[in-house]
């Protein structure tokens, strides 16, 4: 499966530098036997009493970090702990490490007093993967990380002078709990407090998941065989309530709807193969690409995705390849708006309604 099936030419001008405002006022192009053009604020007519919305909790936390060794500098952006308490990150000049190596970290300008943040470094890799041990853990760690760390917007979102204020609260969603993220899940970006009010009153169901998206989502596929790629691994939870309240609404008919990549990623990882879905506390490597067989997600909620990536291979694979490609030449030729702050689309699954 060769890797340029998967690209497509975008105009710079479609990648989205800000979210929508309000939030569900994004447009959406519901992709199904035809393409319809609507916003995220239509999605309760587009769903189901019934039907269940199943999000991701993880809350993005300051992964963007300046570190010193010595006098040499070196860019982290941390991608996920680890089982033992230590941090697997990706690192700027990493040629310049060695195991055993200390590093520091400085301080944002503006940040409050506190305790200054160190690592040790524990393994290096040739790819530029790194393990850390930092000097402090759990809630010293969190406030550490607020005071030397930014958020690690992705690369195609233009901030010369480094996140916003205001990306603060864009880059995070209303579902957001659970610390672990380093990159949001972009899907659920658009849901705000009154849309989630408007999917109550429609009879839509709702839970969530835990799955803390890492760095790893932002590197590209580099093999041209595309069966060739290592999916980066990533931290995912589903507790026994959020896998009852799922397989409950499936049996009564309802459709389970995974919002965004991340949240049918670990429904699938999770699923049994008559789809039922089991508790699930670890880490997934799920690769889809088309020729899956889905198990567990009957829609899919999700923004426009590079050309080239894995999450363009996966989409691809739900709702068909040259649906897809149709969707996203409509989306050009019309207007939308692409990538993490940009608009979203509603897929069926390939083989349904046509």
């Amino acid at each position: 499966m060769d890797l340029s099936e998967f690209d497509f030419i975008l105009p710079p001008d479609r990648i989205a530098q800000h979210p929508a405002r309000p939030r569900e006022q994004a447009r959406l192009l519901a992709v199904g036997a035809t393409l319809e053009d609507r916003i995220v604020g239509d999605l309760p007519d587009l769903l189901a009493p019934g039907d269940i919305l199943v999000s991701n909790d993880t809350r993005v936390i300051p992964g963007q970090l300046r570190a010193w060794r010595g006098a040499a500098r070196i860019g982290i952006t941390l991608d996920r702990e680890l089982a033992d308490g230590t941090w697997h990150a990706l690192a700027r000049n990493a040629r310049r490490l060695r195991a055993g190596d200390v590093l520091r970290f400085a301080p944002l300008p503006a940040a409050e007093p506190g305790p200054d943040l160190a690592a040790d470094v524990r393994e290096v890799a040739p790819d530029g993967g790194v393990v850390l041990a930092f000097s402090a853990t759990g809630a010293d760690f969190a406030a550490a990380l607020r005071r030397a760390g930014q958020l690690a917007l992705p690369p195609y979102i233009a901030r010369p002078d480094g996140p916003t204020a205001a990306d603060a609260t864009d880059y995070q969603t209303v579902f957001a709990r659970a610390e672990g993220a380093v990159a949001a899940p972009t899907a659920g970006l658009h849901f705000t407090p009154g849309l989630l009010a408007a999917l109550d009153a429609r009879g839509v169901r709702r839970t969530t998941l835990t799955l803390h998206v890492g760095a790893g989502t932002f590197l590209p596929v580099r093999e041209a065989d595309v069966t060739r790629h290592h999916m980066h691994a990533e931290h995912g939870e589903i507790s026994a309530a959020t896998a009852e309240a799922i397989n409950a609404a499936r049996a009564a008919g309802g459709r389970v709807v995974a919002v965004g990549t991340t949240a049918l990623r670990l429904l699938e990882t999770a699923a049994a193969p008559d789809g039922t879905i089991r508790p699930f506390a670890a880490e997934t490597e799920l690769f889809v690409l088309p020729g899956y067989r889905f198990r567990a997600v009957d829609l899919l909620l999700t923004n426009f995705h590079l050309p080239r990536s894995t999450l363009f291979m996966l989409v691809s694979a739900f709702a068909g390849t040259a649906r897809m490609r149709a969707a996203y030449a409509h989306a050009i030729a019309t207007g939308y708006r692409f990538y993490s702050y940009g608009d979203a689309c509603l897929l069926e699954p390939a083989g349904v309604g046509g």
